[in-house]
């Protein structure tokens, strides 16, 4: 805004935070902020990078980046270490990110005179140069720098290029009528994987409102997969626990639903349960005959996605538990890898090659060097 400047810093984000970074780069790293102002004063008009709107631009794209003016997310695992080594790591971030944008302004021959369009492909670049240089977790603003230093324009159009070439095999007709055809095998495997689980059985905490000493008990699924044993235990066991020593029986036959979270009996009730986000995410329920309830509250996330599969599985329905989604995702991806594998004229035996036998005598190293 040629007649009002301040009125370029109104919109939040970035507000006045646009013009403390502009101010900070101009002030301790004076040079390369000359650099640019003489580099771009020294170019054509149509190729110069605009300093003062590419600097917001690029305050607002970094607050997106690191969700600047969010609140803080419970379960956001990211974790940057090398914001902790400099009292202003956020504006010497943001000085080497301008240096990168001017930078790849030049790589892209952009012009200036329909800012908007330059600045959405330009931006979108130096988005992506940042981001992946933040997944390497540097552990200081110098490494970063050094990363970014690896992923110039010419860089990043390289990876595109592969991993739309990656994608494209896989997104391929026959692959995907490959993928189709195999899918059920692997759902299949998935479902056993659960069911030996449960055959296995857990150890399962009795958690009350008042919080008392901590209870236990155990519950398996019989071999044949008719019946469900459980009872309640003393103390953690250590392994499993034997079918005969667990005194109560609840026939597969008797089960109509398993409930989740919120729709669990034990969720619904009043206390401290009901408050307890952790405890809700990990309860699940069988409800059989007309009012019976088997409460459970698994002890971690995969126990959880263990079971409510397994037990879905015994009822016929499908597994839509995320750890399913992971495991057929991988499973898939590994088995059609093999099948494209080029084995013309190798015979692969189906049994598995017997262990040889062990040597005479162990007389014999290995020379790593």
């Amino acid at each position: 805004n040629h007649v009002n400047p301040a009125m370029d810093f109104t919109q939040t984000p970035p507000g006045m935070l646009a013009l403390d970074n502009m101010l900070y780069f101009a002030k301790h790293h004076q040079d390369a902020y000359i650099r640019i102002v003489l580099e771009n004063s020294s170019r054509e008009d149509k190729h110069e990078c605009p300093f003062g709107r590419s600097s917001i631009e690029l305050t607002k794209m970094l607050c997106e980046i690191l969700k600047v003016g969010e609140l803080p997310s419970e379960t956001c695992n990211d974790f940057h270490p090398m914001f902790f080594t400099h009292d202003r790591s956020f504006e010497e971030f943001f000085c080497i990110c301008i240096q990168l944008l001017n930078k790849t302004w030049k790589e892209m021959r952009a012009t200036s005179e329909d800012f908007n369009k330059a600045r959405k492909r330009v931006m979108q670049v130096v988005k992506e140069q940042i981001m992946r240089a933040l997944t390497t977790k540097p552990s200081s603003l110098d490494q970063f720098k050094s990363k970014l230093q690896n992923l110039s324009y010419t860089e990043i159009l390289k990876i595109r290029q592969s991993e739309r070439m990656n994608q494209e095999d896989f997104q391929s007709r026959p692959i995907l009528e490959l993928k189709e055809k195999i899918q059920p095998e692997i759902l299949e495997l998935i479902k056993q994987q659960r069911l030996n689980r449960l055959v296995e059985g857990t150890c399962f905490r009795k958690l009350n409102s008042r919080r008392r000493q901590d209870k236990f008990w155990y519950c398996r699924l019989s071999p044949n997969h008719k019946v469900l044993h459980y009872g309640d235990l003393e103390e953690s066991p250590q392994g499993e626990v034997p079918h005969d020593s667990l005194q109560d029986k609840l026939p597969v036959a008797d089960i109509k639903a398993v409930v989740t979270g919120k729709d669990c009996p034990h969720m619904k009730e009043k206390g401290a349960l009901k408050q307890n986000k952790e405890v809700l995410e990990l309860a699940f329920s069988i409800l059989y005959d007309s009012s019976g309830q088997l409460n459970f509250i698994a002890p971690d996330k995969h126990e959880y996605c263990v079971w409510t599969d397994g037990l879905n599985a015994l009822l016929g329905k499908d597994m839509l538990s995320d750890l399913t989604r992971n495991d057929l995702d991988t499973l898939l991806s590994m088995e059609i890898k093999l099948r494209l594998l080029d084995l013309e004229n190798i015979q692969i035996p189906d049994a598995p090659p017997p262990i040889p036998k062990e040597p005479s005598n162990y007389d014999f190293v290995y020379d790593c060097n």
